[in-house]
């Protein structure tokens, strides 16, 4: 895990100074910084109705009596897609955009869950059963766990 957010921290910034480079010189430097301006507020303008509407429908999930597993997820990717919108350069906007999609963020959330109930099952699955006596101090007696 370290070693691909290590990746992710040195060839991510690299990448996305290659292609504001290219951009700034098919567009000048003024442009490419009024685009990254645009794409922050225009991501930050839609992450606030996708935030509003996440939070609707959690809480219409808990007055149902339902646990809302999915809208949560689905509200921590917004979180990130906030955090990579207001990250300068196009190829964290893209992703950021990406995660706005609600289709889409609901088939990541859904996917996420799965993922964590499987490996929440897998641990059940390795039950330890530690067999052995204890001291009853109430009423005085040693008491055997194997008794039934």
């Amino acid at each position: 895990m370290f070693k691909i957010l290590f990746l992710g921290f040195l060839f991510v910034p690299l990448a996305e100074l290659y292609v504001l480079i290219q951009v700034g010189s098919e567009f000048g430097a003024i442009t490419t910084i009024g685009l990254c301006l645009f794409t922050a507020a225009l991501g930050a303008f839609l992450l606030r109705l996708q935030g509003i509407e996440t939070i609707n429908r959690v809480q219409v999930q808990v007055k149902d009596g339902k646990m809302p597993a999915t809208e949560l997820v689905g509200g921590f990717i917004l979180m990130i897609s906030g955090f990579l919108l207001l990250t300068p350069g196009f190829i964290t906007d893209v992703i950021g955009f990406l995660c706005l999609v609600p289709g889409l963020r609901m088939e990541v959330a859904g996917w996420i869950l799965s993922r964590l109930i499987i490996h929440h099952q897998q641990d059940h699955d390795k039950t330890v059963i530690i067999e052995g006596e204890f001291w009853d101090e109430e009423n005085q007696k040693l008491r055997d766990d194997n008794r039934r």
